[in-house]
């Protein structure tokens, strides 16, 4: 009698991936995108349909597959760890791959009932916000958008994280999981009063910082004014500071305070308030906005709608 031998797989790496991805329950990372998602075993439990034991059961096997502890208590909820952090990135884009080709998985704007959450940091909302409800409207209007208008500390982990989707802003997000589109670059000017006694003729930067300066708030994470008083002395010269420009611009209008703005601001708030727009005679006069998403969300086409959609109505 002839014995066959089993002959052990040869060949490639990509076979031995085959191989051990067969061993792998691909479910679990529907259960690991959800918890790290929610942060916190019972919620993420809701969102899965399942019971919070099995979930707990699921993040067991995963800490196994992985040889991690993934996610730590932390208060009432769960903190992942460093490796958890680095994984989410590319289970969520390929989730999304296999979720986009699945029936019914396509996104149709005019019966969509999706949620987005944007920022458009200030002062940018107050050009931008209707515009992009108003667009968004005519196009999907059973589509529900929630903006905020100022950045935080915790907005990098929000987009990590997809509980906000797009931030508008003069910021940039240089990381690399970040994607980050130019969208404009808009003047900066000069705005004071339209009876200023001191602002004649031809101004040089000397000029500008012997002045007050009415700003917004240097405390505010990420504020407007930052840019222009990054050192000692030139915040030595600021005499008011506001939690919004559209608020500086109502003080400069009736004192002899000066403040740096976007010319499309400035020009808008001279027909309402007595004030005068001079150039602005800094190497810094002039900022690029951007629209910003974390790359993990780019694989949605709910996502991919939404971005092509605020690109088209903000570019000007």
């Amino acid at each position: 009698m002839i014995v066959e031998k089993e002959i052990p797989p040869t060949g490639s790496g990509q076979e031995h991936a085959r191989v051990q991805l067969r061993s792998v329950d691909l479910n679990l990372l529907t259960v690991f995108d959800a918890v790290m998602q929610e942060q916190n075993i019972t919620r993420a439990a809701h969102l899965l349909g399942m019971s919070q034991p099995a979930v707990s059961n699921a993040v067991s096997r995963l800490k196994v597959m992985f040889n991690d502890e993934l996610f730590v208590r932390y208060g009432r909820g769960i903190q992942p760890t460093a490796r958890a952090s680095q994984l989410f990135g590319s289970v969520r884009q390929a989730l999304q791959l296999v979720q986009n080709e699945l029936p019914g998985s396509g996104f149709e704007p005019i019966s969509s009932e999706r949620v987005f959450n944007l920022c458009v940091c200030s002062p940018l909302d107050n050009a931008l916000t209707s515009l992009i409800l108003n667009n968004v409207n005519k196009v999907a209007p059973n589509t529900h958008l929630v903006f905020k208008s100022c950045l935080n500390q915790n907005t990098e982990h929000q987009l990590r994280y997809q509980e906000l989707e797009f931030v508008i802003g003069y910021d940039e997000f240089r990381r690399p999981e970040f994607a980050c589109v130019p969208l404009f670059r808009d003047e900066m000017v000069l705005v004071a009063s339209t009876g200023h006694p001191r602002l004649l003729g031809p101004l040089k930067e000397s000029d500008i910082y012997h002045e007050e300066h009415a700003v917004v708030s240097l405390e505010r994470y990420a504020s407007f004014s930052q840019p222009w008083y990054d050192t000692v002395e030139k915040q030595a010269c600021i005499a008011y500071q506001g939690m919004a420009l559209t608020s500086v611009l109502n003080v400069i209008s009736q004192t002899e305070l000066v403040a740096i703005a976007p010319r499309w601001l400035a020009e808008d708030f001279t027909k309402k308030l007595n004030i005068q727009i001079l150039p602005l005679p800094m190497k810094l006069n002039s900022r690029t906005c951007f629209l910003s998403w974390h790359e993990a969300a780019g694989r949605d086409k709910g996502h991919q709608w939404m971005e092509e959609l605020l690109v088209s109505v903000c570019r000007r």
